[in-house]
């Protein structure tokens, strides 16, 4: 089955070698996330280098996220064998890096008894243990612990507070250290406002895209603007679990997903998607069915963390994923979908670029649709025509036409394209003719039709798309 929906995966301990890597993007992995909360820089820019190394290799293109760790707070040590925190005991927080016990824990985060209030959530690890505030004072925060369970290590602390800042200045270090490496996306964490993700703009320019990462009830509730100041966006569904109602999420989800889509922005679901999998061969039934509803979502990409970074069996749990999506793909309502984006977009304001590119990328579906194309081929430098075609998720086949490597790339992050590279050309003729050529045999085939979208050469780049030509492959 032909998979249309992305696959991002991590790389950690367990798939960072060459011949792992080799593995992965042949089982299918689109976009590799390194994630630069775990491990120093030089690490993570090796792994970059292993990918674009492996990827040339393999003959296909591979985008690279980085994940920068936003404003990390964390427990001091607890004992290696573990401390049960238990249901209803009183604890003390205080500020500082010491270790901690079942009576007082250390939390790495000096303003801890400004930033913290009574009645405030208190979060310790991926929400194993949940305290409830009840009092703060000169030297600690009390509280009680509603949900208990085992803590060691160093497990993270999840505050509810306004006052922690992202992205952070190692974060604008990392950004700008990262983008110099060469990735295509750097993921933004904890935003909560359009603003936070134009900090990492104004760092790393054009030289990477940015992907906002929603884990916040602020960033659902300002997520039209975050939206649109980020060139894509990751459903974060862990710490959003742990800032909303459990509940909520799934709503969340489906919310942020329909937004993304309509408003052409590459959407990436995550987060405990195989879980089991980290130390099992087969997942749960419900994860299998939690990534099907994620593809009928209409999500353009599904995110593995420890199940590939960390697992006993990372290339498994990417053929496992790669089936799931192709298989809940074969179920999933495109026609539908394209039909009412073509009503929404009816009703909507836009301003005038964007009339132009929702006409002809409506257009293009609706031609497709009419004489049965095999494919839709999108001329592009930017990557803007392909990823706002994909909106209407259409069921002939996607592609991205670009002269830009770091484009080609990109799109491997967009639902359905597959992107490929060509040469820059003088005029709109050369441009249909050899779009057509370059597809032809791998994508389409002689007798074919095809629908081809361009923008004439010199124009106020890719919203300026002005062709659309229903071509017979010879």
């Amino acid at each position: 089955m032909r998979r249309r929906t992305k696959i991002v995966a991590t790389l950690g301990p367990a798939s960072e070698t060459p011949d792992t890597v080799r593995q992965l993007i042949i089982a299918g992995v689109d976009v590799a996330r390194i994630n630069l909360s775990h491990g120093p820089l030089d690490q993570h820019l090796g792994r970059l280098a292993t990918v674009r190394r492996v990827a040339d290799e393999v003959g296909k293109p591979v985008a690279v996220l980085a994940d920068l760790p936003g404003p990390k707070i964390r427990a001091g040590s607890f004992p290696p064998q573990g401390t049960i925190l238990a249901t209803d005991d009183l604890v003390r927080l205080v500020p500082g890096t010491g270790d901690s016990d079942h009576e007082e824990i250390s939390v790495d985060y000096p303003a801890l008894l400004t930033d913290v209030g009574t009645g405030e959530r208190v979060i310790i690890g991926d929400g194993a243990v949940v305290l409830e505030v009840l009092d703060v004072d000169d030297h600690a925060v009390t509280a009680v612990v509603r949900n208990g369970a085992r803590m060691q290590g160093s497990p993270g602390v999840h505050l509810v507070c306004e006052a922690l800042i992202s992205p952070t200045p190692e974060d604008c270090v990392l950004a700008d250290a990262v983008a110099n490496a060469g990735v295509d996306f750097i993921a933004v964490s904890f935003v909560r406002h359009a603003d936070d993700v134009s900090k990492i703009r104004d760092v790393v320019g054009a030289r990477a895209r940015l992907v906002a990462k929603v884990e916040t009830r602020a960033a659902v509730e300002n997520l039209a603007d975050i939206a649109k100041a980020a060139d894509a966006v990751m459903v974060a569904r862990g710490d959003l679990g742990i800032d909303c109602p459990l509940e909520d999420v799934p709503h969340m989800q489906k919310r942020i997903i329909r937004h993304c889509v309509e408003h052409g922005v590459p959407v990436i679901t995550a987060t405990q998607m195989l879980e089991t999998m980290v130390n099992a061969s087969s997942p749960t039934r419900a994860e299998v069915s939690d990534i099907a509803n994620a593809v009928f979502d209409g999500t353009d990409a599904l995110m593995l963390s420890a199940e590939t970074a960390i697992g006993h069996d990372p290339v498994l749990v990417v053929r496992t994923m790669a089936s799931i999506a192709a298989r809940a793909e074969a179920e999933a309502s495109y026609h539908s979908w394209g039909e009412r984006l073509a009503s929404v977009e009816r009703l909507a304001h836009l301003d005038v670029p964007g009339r132009t590119a929702a006409a002809m990328t409506h257009a293009a579906w609706q031609a497709a649709r009419d004489i049965d194309a095999a494919a839709i081929l999108c001329c592009t430098r930017s990557g803007r025509t392909a990823i706002a075609m994909a909106r209407f998720r259409p069921e002939a086949k996607l592609v991205g036409l670009s002269p830009d490597p770091a484009t080609v790339r990109a799109l491997q992050l967009s639902w359905g394209v597959t992107p490929m590279r060509v040469d820059t050309y003088s005029s709109t003729d050369e441009m249909v003719w050899f779009a057509t050529e370059r597809a032809t045999g791998s994508v389409v085939m002689a007798g074919d039709l095809v629908v081809v979208l361009a923008g004439a050469p010199g124009g106020p780049g890719d919203w300026s798309t002005d062709v659309l030509r229903i071509v017979k492959v010879l």
